[in-house]
């Protein structure tokens, strides 16, 4: 079995009733796990959760749906580093004119951050010290009454 974290497939109601009818025959845990094709720590689990609490019913996990499918999240890490200067939200109409399910700008921004890419703005000027502004206004009173042929 691959190991691809980021895809999540639960297991429907018929298959996790089939596999408790196979544990409560006496089958090894290893068995029924090679038999199904999943990992041995999902039957355990399954299997101890029944044992507790008497049924395998999968609970329900609180919040909304992403809005975005981990695919999406990758094209759009890609189309970041593709195009530097691009915005979130030209990003968010990209993304929503390829996969046909509208994402928004917000979105977009939580996934660059996610992929490790974050907006950057340009310093306009470097932040002066209060050294700096003595010394850049003592130039300015010597220079006052410079001539046009002077300043060249």
């Amino acid at each position: 079995m691959v190991n691809n974290q980021s895809v999540r497939r639960h297991l429907d109601a018929f298959t996790r009733g089939r596999i408790i009818g196979k544990l409560e025959e006496s089958r090894s845990v290893t068995s029924v796990a090679a038999e199904f094709g999943i990992a041995h720590s999902i039957v355990s689990r399954l299997w101890r959760q029944f044992q507790t609490t008497g049924t395998a019913i999968r609970g329900f996990s609180s919040g909304r749906p992403r809005g975005s499918t981990p695919a999406d999240n990758r094209y759009i890490v890609l189309q970041a580093r593709r195009n530097r200067p691009q915005t979130a939200g030209e990003i968010a109409r990209h993304t929503t004119q390829a996969t046909g399910r509208p994402i928004s700008r917000f979105t977009v921004a939580r996934r660059l951050h996610g992929g490790g890419l974050f907006a950057r703005r340009p310093v306009r000027c470097v932040p002066l010290t209060p050294a700096h502004r003595r010394r850049r206004s003592l130039w300015c009173r010597e220079h006052r009454n410079w001539r046009d042929n002077e300043w060249r």
